[in-house]
């Protein structure tokens, strides 16, 4: 009897380490933002005037800021900043780094040419030099620096794509498609774009804590995120002045950010191993 292609699966993600271990600290941060307001014991912006700089005890565990904040529940509510970060950001890269990939890969010619030098343009100039630019036309806001980084980051989506496309675009069953009469459209998204879907996996997995990074890098620089936003990176720049007197108010929301982010980088590792045989670590 032939084993269910679903239960081999999730066999084989039991088996794989980094997948297991990456899935379940993700899962937890996603349980946290899904359950912040059960969790933290306080609202992100309730200040406390006459508890600042307290050390981590019973009452704050984490300790406060320098406004009385309870500094848990502000790293608590943070999670939900970081998830949004890596769903809106990560979906408009993916959207638009496919689009233009399927392009390039199934038309090639003047159209491959020009695009690829727009991509390739990205690439020349420092990612968080591009997207300081984008911010400061667009405004200073946490959209805004996640808009900023999707353009600086959907190339890479797009190479991937784009050379993929091109290697299925010759095949028989595309061929046939057109043969039949299909449109440019639907070839594209009907007949190539479900056999790159693997890779478009792994390539979002792997991109995600670069964008997580960046982000929470615009907010410290003071150009993302917006106070009292209890967004991560905002609070490691507002904790710099403090840092001597209670330097529980850096440590904890950049313990918060490593965690989310390796969780994301390890389970980015075991979906290579899984959906890209090819791409698997030694």
């Amino acid at each position: 009897m032939s084993k269910s292609p679903i239960k081999e699966f999730f066999r084989t993600c039991y088996k794989n380490k980094n997948f297991l271990i990456g899935f379940l600290m993700v899962a937890s941060v996603v349980f946290i933002a899904l359950f912040a307001n059960q969790i933290a014991p306080y609202a992100y912006d309730d200040a406390h005037p006459q508890d600042i700089l307290v050390k981590p005890c019973r009452q704050y565990i984490f300790g406060t800021d320098n406004m009385g904040r309870d500094l848990f529940s502000r790293i608590v509510y943070g999670s939900r900043i970081a998830l949004k970060v890596a769903l809106v950001g990560a979906g408009l890269q993916l959207v638009v780094g496919t689009v233009i990939g399927l392009i390039c890969g199934y038309f090639g010619g003047k159209i491959d040419r020009a695009l690829t030098f727009i991509a390739d343009l990205t690439y020349a100039i420092p990612g968080m030099v591009m997207a300081l630019a984008v911010v400061t036309v667009l405004g200073s806001s946490l959209m805004n620096a996640i808009i900023a980084i999707a353009i600086v980051n959907w190339a890479a989506y797009a190479r991937v794509v784009r050379a993929k496309a091109m290697s299925i675009k010759n095949q028989a069953f595309i061929e046939t498609g057109i043969s039949f009469g299909e449109s440019a459209f639907a070839i594209m998204f009907r007949y190539i774009l479900p056999n790159i879907i693997p890779v478009l996996i792994v390539t979002v997995s792997m991109q995600l804590p670069g964008t997580i990074m960046s982000t929470t890098t615009l907010s410290f620089l003071g150009v993302g995120s917006q106070a009292p936003s209890p967004d991560w990176g905002l609070m490691v720049s507002e904790s710099i002045n403090y840092i001597s007197r209670g330097p529980w108010v850096c440590i904890f929301p950049g313990l918060a950010l490593v965690y989310t982010v390796f969780g994301f980088n390890i389970m980015g590792e075991g979906l290579r191993d899984l959906l890209d045989p090819k791409m698997k670590s030694q």
